[in-house]
């Protein structure tokens, strides 16, 4: 849970904001449903809604809410391209006639270093 972040439990108080939209964007860290009203972050669980404020909504600006709000998919996503064509151009260089295993072995450690970079980013983020 974030800081921020406010448990409203649902047996307490049935609420969803006039205008607030269903969305897929955003981490739901095992809620059933998420949804966005600005830059506010609903998600709805069994016996509770949590909510906290973005500093970006990732449907109007995009490339702010990855920056400030969730960086580690920036880091996984670089740790995931640096890496994996890491891993390719070096098996490449050492075996030229080994283009295609190259190439698998590069996608798969993309999504290996992609998915680390990603995890240790989130765990080191200040909440």
């Amino acid at each position: 849970m974030k800081m921020n972040e406010i448990d409203v439990p649902k047996h307490l108080r049935q609420f969803m904001l006039e205008g607030a939209r269903e969305t897929k964007l955003g981490d739901k860290k095992g809620a059933k449903k998420q949804y966005r009203y600005g830059n506010l972050h609903i998600r709805e669980y069994d016996d509770k809604y949590t909510v906290h404020m973005d500093k970006y909504d990732p449907r109007s600006d995009p490339i702010r809410h990855l920056v400030w709000d969730a960086p580690e998919v920036l880091i996984g996503l670089a740790g995931a391209i640096i890496g994996g064509r890491k891993v390719g151009s070096y098996l490449y260089n050492k075996n030229k006639n080994a283009k295609q295993s190259s190439i698998l072995s590069g996608l798969i450690a993309s999504i290996v270093i992609g998915y680390i970079s990603y995890s240790v980013s989130k765990k080191l983020k200040p909440q």
